[in-house]
């Protein structure tokens, strides 16, 4: 992997304007009482770490660990910026690496990063920039349930505290919309679970992890379109 972090601007200047720029944006959120804060930023790192592992003008830049995460803001040790302040982050963000840089794609594996992902992505391109937003889809757990707690196994399994791992709220997501709108995630779940973490493993996190790679490897080949993830339901605490 070309790490943006390592390099010196000589050399970034070397790679000429057919390289990309891969910006990985997570957030700094509850994931229940088992999942670290970090848990979208490493799995935003993780999927660009692996595409730059099959593309030699891939560079991974710096994660951004801020996003739109106001629906988690009554656990503690939640960050939040609000959507405003993302989009501008977003926008800006790419109009200085588009100087440098042919594209740049925003790997982002936080759901509420969403909507100022996909507004900053249309802006961006208004301007004639070549901006796209890659998110993976799985099937699964809403929120650090089985697939989640599955990826941090893989990535950094000393992060998962396996024995503090209980399940939480496994309704379906639509059927919670109404009340998650109104209070947010503790209205809904106390331990900040939305979904069952049982039968997680490293195995299934890393086959997870390598098919979003091939996926966003496949977008930066032509090969399928990059798309924004969902939107959540705003709920309350989200700067709007």
């Amino acid at each position: 992997m070309t790490d943006l972090a390592s390099l010196s601007w000589p050399q970034v200047d070397r790679r000429g304007p057919g390289s990309v720029l891969a910006v990985p944006l997570g957030a700094t959120e509850q994931h229940g009482p088992h999942l670290p804060l970090g848990t979208d930023t490493e799995i935003a790192v993780a999927i660009a770490a692996l595409a730059a592992a099959e593309l030699d003008h891939l560079v991974v830049a710096p994660p951004l660990p801020f996003g739109s995460s106001g629906e988690h803001a009554d656990f503690p040790g939640t960050l939040s910026i609000g959507r405003e302040a993302t989009e501008l982050v977003l926008v800006e963000l790419c109009r200085s690496a588009c100087a440098d840089f042919g594209r740049v794609v925003l790997v982002s594996a936080h759901g509420g990063n969403a909507e100022p992902l996909r507004a900053a992505v249309a802006r961006l391109r208004d301007e004639g920039r070549d901006v796209l937003a890659f998110s993976p889809r799985w099937e699964g757990d809403a929120h650090a349930g089985r697939t989640e707690t599955s990826l941090m196994l893989a990535i950094e399994p000393a992060w998962v505290r396996e024995a503090r791992a209980a399940a939480g709220n496994a309704e379906p997501l639509q059927r919670l919309l109404p009340a998650l709108r109104a209070g947010g995630v503790r209205a809904v779940s106390a331990n900040g679970v939305l979904g069952d973490p049982a039968g997680a493993s490293a195995a299934e996190g890393a086959a997870l992890l390598a098919a979003a790679a091939r996926q966003l490897v496949a977008v930066l080949r032509g090969e399928r379109r990059g798309e924004a993830p969902d939107a959540p339901a705003p709920a309350r605490g989200v700067a709007r």
